[in-house]
């Protein structure tokens, strides 16, 4: 009746548990077991850290430690309960502060049976949307440093730029899993060891990380002898009666082929069988004549079925270029947009006349005071967010169940590195001024080109504009649309041309660039993205009115 009485009024108490687990930051439970892993932790169950509190049911929220007699809440004694406070909810990620916690993986280790006290794995970071994988650049911290709640533990390099992991608790460095230079690691994949007491370190010398439940299934599966096979006991033979042979019988005479010793002598250094040779002799018999002539015959044959042979080509040098992590991303992203999204592409030609002085203009004004030069780049940057605003139809993505309509015009602006294709965005693009989108323009193109680019200098964009006109030169060229987003710009080069002027046989030259829209055609329709270039051609062509 005590233990019944004593569970009752617990159990009443634990109804309200969700209110007093319900914080800002997550909260994590660690059990000490002698005979069990911990409940937390395991990467096949709960290998995500999660910001919401798991809310036990009613059976599980009371029950009874058969080892201690103690009342335990959700599996865990109570007298060896502690609980501890992650400092932020990004669990560490540095410059991350929109991700959310369930992008980080992290397992506790606690394991009386192998002899290893209690560690923390620590896992490969999901730091993008996108990323399935990872590679460390380097570590900044050496196995046995003392790490400290923000220090940096090392440089991993995602499929969009180099991000720092920062450590979330104070401990020791215990164990390197994965060192320098690791390529292709799998997301939650363990990477090293933190231990809380600095006598722990050594225990990890020859630590190996274990394998999920699943996986360790899957190979217990694989490594598991294969059935014994049933031996065949063989009966004892018993000696058979004595068989008696009987005479072969002669070959018939027909069956026989008669041929003289030198016509056989040649057909067996010719390889030659003499039943395919029908004899010229006496009585059919085969005659050196005979061997000749099938000879001269097989020859005759050979050369005319034989093909030529072929010119065997020349060894081809070349150079096998691993993929980077941005390449592999970028190709995947790209295929995807050109299997699933219906391009159809509307091309026009502005006069940039106005736009050239506007902006000689502007660059002076700019030298005056000190500021850095305005691009044509940064004009058509402002004038496709000021389009966007105008035809917000074509600020919008697609998704099954409705078309998502932005309303902040961001502007992915595609920069080309060494190390790939990346598009940093430039946010609110048509609430900047052009000095303001040059210098984020020319501040975001460099940090691509050192690869440092953090998560919010590339995500969010809702347009995307691609000029390899001024750059490169390039006449007129269609992009490819940047899921999730329903258009992207390709700007051409502007050159001369003659156009016919006010009075008859009158000519002037006038320099035209032209800019090809790809559309989603489930998003924008043709009359929409022909209304969208016409507001865009007004802005190039008067290029005041961006102005006001």
């Amino acid at each position: 009746m005590a233990y019944a009485s004593h569970i009752i009024n617990h159990s009443k108490k634990l109804r309200n548990a969700p209110n007093f687990l319900w914080h800002e930051h997550a909260i994590f439970i660690r059990r000490f077991s002698n005979h069990a892993q911990p409940s937390i932790g395991k990467r096949d169950d709960t290998s995500k850290i999660r910001r919401h509190c798991y809310v036990p049911s009613e059976r599980e929220t009371v029950s009874r430690s058969a080892t201690s007699g103690t009342i335990s809440m959700f599996g865990i004694q109570k007298r060896n309960m502690t609980t501890m406070k992650v400092r932020n909810p990004i669990a560490g990620l540095a410059h991350n502060q929109g991700f959310s916690c369930s992008q980080v993986y992290l397992r506790r280790g606690f394991s009386s049976d192998s002899g290893l006290p209690s560690h923390q794995e620590i896992g490969m970071p999901s730091l993008s949307p996108t990323m399935s994988e990872g590679n460390i650049a380097r570590w900044l911290k050496k196995e046995g440093d003392k790490v400290s709640p923000g220090d940096v533990l090392c440089e991993v390099e995602t499929d969009k730029a180099t991000v720092e992991l920062e450590s979330m608790e104070e401990g020791y460095l215990a164990k390197i899993v994965r060192g320098d230079g690791s390529k292709e690691i799998k997301v939650g994949e363990v990477i090293a060891i933190t231990v809380e007491d600095e006598e722990y370190i050594t225990k990890f010398k020859d630590y190996e990380p274990s394998t999920s439940g699943a996986d360790a299934g899957d190979a217990a599966v694989k490594e598991s002898p294969a059935p014994p096979k049933k031996e065949v006991v063989e009966q004892p033979v018993s000696s058979p009666e004595p068989k008696t042979s009987k005479p072969t019988a002669a070959p018939p005479a027909e069956d026989r082929i008669f041929s003289s010793p030198l016509a056989r002598k040649l057909a067996e250094e010719h390889n030659v069988p003499l039943s395919s040779i029908k004899g010229t002799g006496l009585d059919g018999r085969i005659v050196k004549a005979d061997i000749d002539d099938y000879l001269a015959s097989r020859g005759k044959e050979g050369l005319a079925t034989a093909p030529k042979a072929a010119a065997t080509p020349a060894a081809l040098d070349y150079a096998d270029i691993p993929h980077s992590q941005i390449r592999k991303i970028t190709a995947s992203r790209l295929l995807l947009s050109k299997q699933t999204i219906p391009h159809y592409y509307l091309t026009v030609d502005s006069c940039v006349d106005k736009l050239m002085d506007l902006r000689n203009q502007l660059n002076s004004l700019q030298e005056a005071s000190g500021g850095k030069r305005i691009s044509v780049n940064d004009l058509v940057i402002k004038a496709a967010a000021l389009a966007l605003r105008k035809v917000p139809q074509c600020n919008s993505s697609w998704t099954d169940e409705y078309i998502r309509q932005y309303h902040n015009v961001n502007i992915n602006v595609a920069v080309q590195t060494d190390n790939g294709l990346f598009v940093p965005v430039i946010r609110d693009a048509d609430k900047k001024g052009l000095s303001r989108i040059g210098e984020e323009v020319k501040q975001l193109a460099q940090k691509a080109k050192e690869n440092s680019l953090k998560p919010e200098d590339y995500e969010g964009g809702t347009f995307t504009v691609s000029n390899l006109g001024g750059p490169f030169g390039i006449k007129q060229f269609c992009a490819i649309i940047n899921p999730p987003q329903s258009g992207i710009l390709a700007v051409g080069s502007a050159e001369k041309r003659v156009v016919p002027s006010s009075g008859p046989e009158q000519f002037k030259f006038a320099s035209f660039m032209p800019v090809t829209l790809s559309c989603d055609h489930r998003v924008i329709d043709g009359a929409i993205g022909a209304e969208w270039l016409k507001a865009f051609k007004g802005y190039i062509e008067n290029p005041e009115s961006m102005l006001l």
